[in-house]
């Protein structure tokens, strides 16, 4: 395992419960400002095995990215936690982590 995924398999674990981050800022905090689509893959091939929160990740805008089926389960669990929608989007105002210290 690299240590930028190693960063962003602690960082997405530290996402309290009702708030979210995008993929770049997660890639920016591991390390790698442009690292937006590997925070994707590791979320995509890790969160089973590292039990992440991968509902609380979102795109720059606070929309989901995942189609379907998935699209709803993400938005069910979000809502279970207290997060928001309006228009299909996430008031980031409100709802962003800006923790930026999940490394320590």
């Amino acid at each position: 395992m690299t240590a930028f995924t190693a960063k962003v398999i602690k960082i997405i674990k530290n996402i309290p419960k009702g708030k979210v981050m995008t993929y770049g800022q997660i890639a920016a905090e591991a390390g790698s400002p442009r690292g937006a689509r590997q925070v994707v893959r590791v979320l995509h091939s890790m969160s089973d095995k590292y039990q992440l929160p991968w509902h609380r990740v979102v795109n720059r805008n606070g929309e989901i990215s995942l189609k379907g089926e998935n699209y709803h389960i993400q938005k069910q669990l979000l809502d279970e936690e207290g997060v928001c929608f309006r228009d299909g989007r996430i008031d980031l105002g409100r709802y962003l982590n800006r923790s930026y210290n999940l490394l320590n």
